[in-house]
């Protein structure tokens, strides 16, 4: 599966594998090099997925007249 067509949760999870990976130290600098890049791509995939989902939110906790009504979450209404 490409990197594009991951879930937010299959994304997080191959960065902490990365992660693991990268801080075992076990690794020569070219292999470290590649995974550091798999992680950056990976972290901004994360990163944008969690921007849809806040754009998302604030789409669906109200839209008045007056644009977005935010709120914390467990405010009460």
């Amino acid at each position: 599966m490409a990197e594009a067509e991951l879930t937010f949760e299959q994304a997080f999870g191959q960065l902490e594998e990365v992660v693991r990976q990268l801080e075992s130290g076990e690794l020569s600098l070219e292999q470290s090099l590649a995974l550091f890049e798999k992680g950056m791509r990976l972290a901004k995939l994360c990163e944008g997925k969690l921007d849809q989902a806040e754009q998302k939110v604030r789409q669906l906790v109200g839209i008045g007249s007056e644009g977005p009504a935010l709120a914390p979450f467990g405010a009460e209404e």
